[in-house]
């Protein structure tokens, strides 16, 4: 079965004309063959004559021959093009879907596919980027389609199915029909079309920012599967993102990442791949070069490192097609939501029994002759009513009773929620954090400890070889010199054969490009740089038999090797130095020499291992072993017993700066931090104290510092008691972090964990709130997470706690704010219809208080940034009521305030204020919309009397107060027959902003009153 379909043409005949541009481009590669071929000849019969003719010695000449032949570089690319697209795509990516071995061989193996998608299996494609794009054009880039968006029309349709919505609409409508039949065309049309309107405008309103915020949740989305991929070109490891991964890519591969395409195994050892995502089984797959080359796109490297060439990219991958059907849930119901659901649900029904209730005080008046219209007449007369009148009267009221149910149900409750988020999310992306999960945002804020990692978290993950030992001599920089060469052999090997890390050498600088683990990275760097070791030399003159991966629990990675045709087979070990120790029974000095190790020199090595971890040094041990080939067993397993030590180094990882900041910061805001890390005890304790996670006179007692055997070996009872003062676990495995996160929510704690590895997934499930590293984090690690720390970096965690908090205090801000004007709505229009039959606020009215405090009052209050308050305050329980005492003191001061002056003014304005009854409700109108304007400002701090601070760093707060105070100066002034209202003059603005002002001082007054606080600790130690 062909894999590429040639076509072959006839030369064109010399003397033939009108030929097409194919068959000229043909009749030149003839004429230049036939040239070659001519020259070539006479070039050989040159030798023989000389030979033939001349006795005479022979000149020396040179034993080659240059010919300089001149290629049509537009001909060559096409040729070469023709040569990729040939290639049958379908075939490919049936073959590794299939996993059909048989067509595999038919095509000559994996090198032969690596040859005919021109891609080397060792250096990968070129790195230009003309190549790349003609290998997308080829084969299609490493996208898949998308399941198309919501349009805006949906969420119109979506915001016009609310019932109230259509209720409304129906009145309106109806209105509409009865205004125009009764008053003409001309004038008619104001009541029900204002109300139409009206409701339009909220609608669209709501729509559009519905709108805007489920394509930033898309676009975060999109961001988050943007994954980084390491490739191979032109002999370099470079980081490039998964989208940019064409067919011919050469992949490197380690434990815990995501194959980006579906492709063919090159070379690597004990590579197991997580295929549950594909195929539903849990059993890992093992993936080699005989038995199983193929590797599909999406599953999960479990175990080992190796190579991959890439044979299909995007939809012509399994995964591509299983990703185009589906998409992200982005509307997802975070707790928040269905806490403030319910509160919704609560409110809106005591608003619907209260429109009830004017329902009905407002007809039994109506139909008992107890309302009057302006002129002071009534406004039902028995039969002497027109039937349109009352059917007109009867529509109004309908009307006005459903705009009171729209004004009590706050609607703006779930969409201050949908913009907090929105606008979090946003803001924490550019502070290195990208949120997976909503509820993760709102859940930070209620963290009560965080669990973190020592590793590129705590410290700068740029590790360094600082200090070099062979047996009890320590060396510095350049004296290698002085070991002996055998010891330097064996070095050698430990280190370029014992890696997953990579050295090489571009054109362009002889600086060598080191790629691995930060650990990897470092060894590399001092062999190659401090000891002059040829990495690949060395892999050259050994062969690799077998390859012990290294992983969390074992903490160690070994390697079986033979050099060239030598019998003996060497046993190299590296991992943590007192592991390592552990498994020897003699060293090597730097003479070569073997000794054997007694318990006095292993404490010897113990004390160097302990003086290196005391200065925050991760110690390293390398160990060695000969095996005779008559003694192999052949099982391929590596001896872990009778090692010799070869060398410890001692690694510096310094701590980053702002750490110790950052961790005094999680301190003040009530929320422990613990350190779980793998490395030693000492090392552990060192960094601690470091950071200030410890304090240095507080470490003597082993209750702050464990290792995770003895936690692992507590009894349940002993666990639960001393979880919580435990404040380092060193030497721990995942399951020993999944065991604390479990013991942590057990006593009542909200956990936060941070975690890099593929056995972090458990634990990072199992916390309230995963965070995964975005740059030493694997793939199936951000997959476990809620949120990813994109700079792996402490100060971002304190950062996500900081916006956790900030989520939870907006959405409180806009709940007071909320309930203030629901509360003063209510009860005015109530009050008012009761005693005089009338509302004061008509629906138009309402609907714009409406549009105020849901649409653009969620804009104002739901984008406050963090301060550093917030971090001086405990942490909020996940029970807590959301609306607390602090909330109801000053809700209630405030709509006390509203409703006694709004209800003098219903009853007492006209005379106050010598005005008939179209400027009085004017007046309530505009006082009652100018107070919640300058509630706002109180709504922006719930405790802190200075509510004015920082408000200049909140300029969509400021545009928005500006915008409202415009619009309803439009309203009053010019929007007269719209708005139901009539102009009024400067004496009568002044009067509306100065009682709307004095919402400020009795802001600033009431929160001297003191509300009772029962403190988060005192609760939780009550539960428990």
């Amino acid at each position: 079965m062909p894999l590429r379909l040639r076509k072959y043409d006839h030369a064109t005949m010399p003397g033939q004309t009108g030929l097409s541009p194919t068959k000229r481009h043909l009749q030149r590669r003839w004429r230049m063959a036939f040239t070659a071929i001519y020259f070539t000849r006479i070039l050989a019969s040159f030798p023989k004559k000389v030979l033939h003719n001349q006795s005479s010695r022979l000149l020396r000449s040179l034993s080659y021959v240059t010919i300089d032949v001149v290629h049509d570089d537009d001909s060559s690319r096409e040729g070469a093009a023709r040569g990729l697209v040939s290639v049958d795509q379908k075939m490919l990516t049936d073959m590794v879907k299939d996993k059909n071995l048989e067509t595999l061989n038919e095509l000559g193996g994996v090198k032969q596919v690596a040859a005919i998608l021109e891609s080397d299996v060792k250096d990968g494609i070129k790195d230009v980027e003309a190549e790349l794009v003609r290998r997308r054009n080829v084969f299609g880039a490493n996208r898949y389609t998308k399941a198309p968006a919501r349009s805006f029309l949906s969420f119109v349709l979506e915001a016009l199915k609310d019932t109230t919505i259509i209720i409304l609409l129906v009145c309106a409508v109806t209105s509409l029909g009865f205004g125009i039949k009764q008053h003409g065309p001309k004038d008619g049309w104001y009541d029900g079309g204002s109300i139409i309107l009206a409701v339009f405008l909220v609608v669209v309103v709501s729509a559009v920012s519905n709108f805007k915020q489920s394509r930033q949740f898309g676009k975060l989305s999109d961001e988050s599967s943007d994954i980084n991929v390491r490739v191979v070109r032109d002999g370099r490891h470079q980081v490039r993102s998964i989208f940019d991964v064409v067919v011919g890519d050469v992949v490197s591969l380690k434990i815990g990442d995501q194959i980006p395409a579906d492709g063919l195994f090159l070379d690597g050892h004990c590579l197991k791949l997580d295929e549950s995502s594909m195929t539903g089984e849990s059993d890992h797959v093992e993936v080699n070069g005989s038995g199983n080359p193929f590797m599909l796109s999406g599953t999960k490297v479990s175990d080992g490192f190796g190579l991959m060439l890439v044979s299909s990219v995007g939809m012509n991958t399994a995964w591509g097609e299983m990703m185009s059907s589906i998409s992200r849930d982005l509307d997802e119901q975070t707790p928040l939501q269905a806490r403030l659901n319910r509160l919704t649900s609560y409110i809106g029904k005591i608003g619907l029994a209260v429109a009830t209730l004017v329902l009905a005080v407002l007809m039994i008046r109506y139909f008992t002759g107890n309302t009057r219209d302006e002129n002071g007449y009534r406004e039902y007369n028995g039969s002497k009513t027109k039937l349109n009148d009352v059917l007109n009267s009867v529509v109004g009221i309908v009307a006005a009773a459903v705009t009171i149910v729209v004004v009590a149900i706050p609607e703006g409750l779930p969409l201050a929620v949908t913009l907090t988020l929105a606008y979090s999310m946003k803001r924490m992306m550019n502070d290195n954090a990208m949120v997976r999960k909503l509820s993760a945002c709102e859940t930070m804020g209620s963290a009560t400890t965080i669990c973190t990692d020592k590793t590129g978290t705590l410290t700068l993950n740029q590790m360094k070889v600082t200090e070099f030992w062979i047996g009890n001599e320590t060396f510095k920089d350049g004296a290698s010199l002085d070991i002996e060469s055998n010891v330097i052999q064996l070095l050698k090997e430990g280190v370029a054969l014992n890696t997953t890390g990579t050295v090489s050498k571009p054109l362009s600088t002889m600086v060598p490009e080191i790629s691995g683990s930060p650990t990897e990275k470092a060894i590399l760097a001092w062999a190659v740089l401090d000891l002059g070791i040829s990495i690949d030399e060395t892999k050259s003159n050994c062969e690799i038999l077998h390859v012990d991966a290294f992983n969390s629990e074992k903490k160690r990675s070994g390697v079986l090797i033979k050099r060239g045709n030598e019998k003996p087979i060497h046993t190299h070990w590296k991992g943590a130095a007192e592991m390592i120790l552990a498994m020897c029974s003699a060293y090597y000095d730097k003479n070569g020499a073997i000794r054997s190790m007694n318990e006095e020199e292993q404490g010897q090595f113990k004390a160097v291992i302990q003086s290196m971890a005391a200065k925050s040094l991760r110690c390293i041990a390398f160990a060695h072993k000969t095996v005779n080939e008559a003694d192999d067993t052949g099982d391929a397993n590596l001896e872990e017993n009778d090692m010799t030590m070869l060398a410890l180094v001692g690694l510096k990882d310094p701590c980053r700066p702002g750490v110790k900041t950052a961790v005094e910061a999680c301190k003040s805001a009530g929320v422990n931090i613990k350190m779980i890390t793998g490395d030693n005890v000492h090392t552990a304790r060192a960094i601690a104290i470091e950071c200030g996670i410890l304090h240095p006179e507080g470490t003597s007692d082993g209750a702050s510092v464990v290792e995770g055997i003895q936690f692992r070996n507590f009894s349940p009872e002993e666990r639960m008691a001393k979880v919580e003062n435990i404040r380092v676990m060193a030497r721990s495995s995942p399951f020993d972090k999944l065991l604390m996160v479990q013991c942590l929510k057990e006593k009542g704690h909200v956990v936060a964990v941070t975690g890099d590895g593929t056995n972090d997934a458990p634990a990072l499930k199992e916390a309230d709130i995963g965070l995964s590293m975005g740059i030493q984090g694997t793939e199936v690690a951000k997959e476990s997470s809620d949120i990813v720390i994109l700079d792996d970096n402490f100060a971002s965690v304190v950062t996500v706690l900081r916006w956790g908090r900030c989520v939870y205090t907006n959405i409180q801000k806009f709940i007071q704010f909320q309930l203030t004007v629901n509360v003063a709505a209510l009860i005015i229009n109530f009050v008012a219809a009761v005693s005089s039959g009338k509302v004061p606020l008509t629906a138009v009215q309402l609907l714009w208080v409406n549009l105020i405090m849901d649409t653009l009052g969620a804009l104002a209050l739901a984008t406050d940034m963090p301060t550093n308050d917030l971090l001086r305050k405990p942490p909020v329980g996940k029970s807590e009521p959301l609306i607390t005492c602090i909330m109801w003191r000053n809700l209630i001061a405030q709509a006390i305030y509203q409703v006694t002056i709004l209800l003098i003014l219903e009853f007492r304005g006209k005379s106050i204020f010598g005005v008939d009854e179209r400027v009085k409700n004017t007046l309530i109108f505009n006082t009652f919309v100018l107070c919640q304007v300058f509630n706002e400002f109180n709504a922006r701090k719930l405790e802190k009397r200075n509510i004015f601070k920082g408000m200049h760093k909140n300029k969509l707060f400021l545009a928005i107060i500006g915008i409202t105070i415009v619009l309803q100066v439009l309203m009053v002034e010019l929007l007269q027959k719209f708005a139901s209202t009539k102009r009024l003059n400067w004496q009568q603005w002044g009067v509306c902003i100065g009682i709307a002002v004095v919402t400020w001082p009795i802001g600033f007054l009431v929160k001297y009153i003191p509300v009772s606080r029962m403190k988060l600790q005192d609760r939780r130690a009550s539960a428990s």
